[in-house]
């Protein structure tokens, strides 16, 4: 610690020192050059043109339109954990005599410490992002940006600070809803997620590392991933910059409109590399709506189990294409099972939508 803080002071005088220097040796430029003309040197003719940025300038668009319309809708979210405590016990045996000898007299205080110790743990704390979806105070988030928190603060963009309840929490979709006690809040209006393309411009807005809130942009890279090993995964895949501290941030498309939360990123630095992750609102706001209404997610059932089409096995049922879900089991008295559903069968659509695959199916009915 000492030699850390030494160091530091150190770097600090150097700097000041530095500073010191560079104004002297400015200061000697100008007075030589000074003496050198024999006369004051004219001012500097700078042309400024302090007219605000064209919104189609030279062809491509300004975003802040949007940015303007959208930041206030984008929270930053502080959370803080209980300290965790730990019991430390000296290992069996253990005695000092057998490093100072059989003279040597154990500290009182040492010798009252030889049960079990308890060690309080610092206080965990972390940043994550969240969106206002409602004006009167519900807030979307991931629930790995609130998942064990004991005190949640929500910032909002206006400098305004609340105290954040958690209403519900789903791990399987990553979804979480936070409520803080205010009105007339700015809510981001949500858009259909199913109708998004890929090559569509976004913005991620988000609040990354903390450092306040921050805004990217980039394209829909794909649609449909699935990366992160959850039980229902859609991801809107991007390649807007997303960053620790992004997660719960909002995904918006060219009108404004929420098109997906931001939840993570494939990176082998940790950082931003141009593959990021969001929940589609329409999964979203499906989880969000069941956890305010009934504080828990209620999901169909079917009772099969099902397994993707590969080629081989279309060309074996003799179908057209590998699109679909094969049923490989039924289970007895299941809602399946009394729909006439069999082992073998090939489920190629469900309420009206194509299914591609047993992934798509499960989403579908969960």
């Amino acid at each position: 610690m000492k030699t850390s803080s030494s160091n530091q002071s150190i770097w600090k005088r150097t700097a000041v020192l530095g500073s010191v220097c560079v104004l002297s040796a400015s200061l000697v430029a100008f007075t030589s050059a000074k003496d050198a003309a024999g006369t004051k040197a004219e001012p500097l003719r700078i042309q400024v043109s302090d007219a605000p940025l064209s919104t189609a300038a030279r062809g491509f668009p300004s975003f802040s339109p949007i940015v303007k319309a959208v930041a206030p809708s984008v929270v930053k979210i502080s959370v803080s954990s209980e300290a965790k405590v730990s019991q430390m016990q000296m290992p069996e045996g253990f005695d000092l005599r057998r490093f100072f000898g059989p003279g040597f007299q154990m500290p009182e205080e040492f010798q009252q410490q030889r049960g079990p110790q308890q060690r309080h743990m610092p206080k965990e704390q972390g940043v994550g992002s969240g969106i206002i979806v409602t004006k009167d105070g519900y807030i979307l988030t991931n629930n790995h940006v609130v998942e064990n928190a004991s005190t949640i603060k929500v910032g909002l963009n206006d400098g305004r600070e609340f105290n954040g309840k958690v209403i519900g929490r789903d791990p399987k979709t990553d979804v979480a809803v936070v409520k803080v006690e205010a009105q007339d809040l700015p809510a981001m209006a949500f858009a259909d997620s199913d109708k998004i393309e890929v090559g569509d411009m976004v913005l991620a807005v988000g609040h990354p590392f903390g450092i306040g809130q921050t805004v990217t942009t980039g394209i829909i890279s794909a649609k449909g991933r699935a990366t992160m090993g959850l039980d229902y995964e859609d991801f809107i895949q991007t390649d807007a910059a997303i960053n620790p501290g992004n997660s719960g941030g909002a995904l918006v498309d060219v009108e404004g409109r929420l098109i997906g939360m931001n939840t993570a990123i494939l990176s082998r630095s940790g950082g931003n590399q141009g593959v990021g992750f969001a929940v589609p609102t329409n999964l979203a706001r499906w989880v969000m709506e069941s956890l305010v209404n009934t504080g828990r997610v209620e999901r169909g059932f079917l009772g099969v189990n099902i397994q993707d089409l590969t080629p081989q096995l279309a060309q074996q049922f003799k179908l057209d294409s590998a699109k679909g879900a094969l049923v490989s089991g039924v289970s007895p008295d299941s809602p399946a099972e009394k729909a006439g559903v069999k082992s073998g069968d090939v489920i190629t659509d469900f309420n009206g939508k194509p299914v591609t695959d047993s992934r798509h199916l499960k989403l579908q009915v969960g």
